[in-house]
C-alpha cells in the first residue's frame, strides 16, 4: 500500500505549493477536498490551483 500524506490548514497558507512539491518529488497526485474548489468560475476567494499549477501534477478536485 502506498503512503497517504494529508496536508491541512486554513486558506492561503501554502498547502498547494507543498502538495505540488511532494507530488513532483514522489510522482504523486493531489486530491483536493476544498469545498469551494469544486465550483467552476469561483476563482476569487477560493485559492484554487492555477492552470499552471494544475499542469505540473495531476489534480483531482
Amino acid at each position: 500500500m502506498q503512503p497517504l500524506i494529508v496536508i491541512l490548514g486554513p486558506t492561503a497558507t501554502g498547502k498547494t505549493d507543498v502538495g505540488i512539491r511532494l507530488a513532483e518529488r514522489w510522482n504523486g497526485e493531489i486530491i483536493s477536498a476544498d469545498s469551494s474548489a469544486v465550483y467552476r468560475g469561483l476563482d476569487i476567494g477560493s485559492a484554487k490551483p492555477t492552470p499552471e499549477e494544475q499542469q505540473r501534477v495531476r489534480f483531482h478536485l
